[in-house]
């Protein structure tokens, strides 16, 4: 039979080596933290499934303020956002608001209009699907359209709130999806806040590879993507 004094030893010697391993783990970890944060660093975020890298405080902060100007946050409707309600709840200039879109280069699209019309073609169609079949988890999908500088103001205003309205409405028609006016953001930007450059027309996909594309043509026109930060 065996010696229970011995047993109880046994167990205590165990249970003290388990305690003695804890504490050596826990002071290498906070040896390691304190000679290589960033590394300490980088296992957090990791475990904590870190976001996409466009997911900055400052894209997070206007994103929040967009999706209640759009009527995405606690809204039973949807509704859009035009020039001023950008500029009043986004509280952002036209650089920065552009600048915040830029890393959504590999994800985004921009859908090409001809003057003054807002029907979308065959190439905006196929445009469109795809990157709406992008989702990836995402939640939120915008359109944001514009004009050229050419036209009155709110002509332009005008036009780019269908040329939004038609990127929708074939999002509507395709999908069938009754959840939809609660995942699609509209902006309509007209042609007196935050136009694009030149640059876009090499540096972003659009439904009209191939074609003429300067700073008037690449204004007429709708961005779309999905947006999936945590907020």
């Amino acid at each position: 039979m065996k010696n229970p004094m011995m047993i109880g030893l046994g167990s205590g010697a165990a249970a003290l080596l388990l305690m003695t391993g804890i504490v050596v783990s826990r002071v290498k970890a906070a040896e390691t933290r304190l000679k290589e944060p960033d590394k300490a660093q980088e296992a957090v975020a990791v475990a904590d499934h870190a976001e996409e890298a466009y997911c900055t405080p400052a894209f997070k902060t206007v994103l929040q303020r967009v999706l209640n100007a759009c009527g995405l946050v606690g809204q039973e409707s949807r509704r859009g956002c035009q020039p001023g309600d950008v500029k009043t709840f986004a509280s952002i200039d036209d650089d920065d608001f552009n600048a915040l879109f830029t890393p959504l280069v590999k994800r985004g699209g921009i859908v090409m209009f001809d003057e003054g019309k807002e029907d979308i073609d065959d190439g905006a169609r196929r445009l469109v699907e795809q990157k709406w079949g992008d989702r990836k988890g995402a939640r939120y999908f915008f359109i944001v359209a514009r004009a050229s500088k050419t036209g009155s103001v709110d002509k332009n205003r005008s036009l780019s709130h269908r040329r939004a309205n038609s990127v929708q409405y074939f999002l509507k028609e395709k999908t069938n999806d009754p959840d939809l006016d609660s995942q699609v953001g509209m902006l309509w930007l007209g042609s007196e806040f935050a136009q694009l450059g030149k640059d876009y027309c090499e540096t972003w996909e659009n439904s009209r590879p191939g074609q003429k594309c300067d700073t008037e043509t690449v204004n007429r026109s709708a961005f779309v993507s999905w947006v999936d930060c945590r907020l």
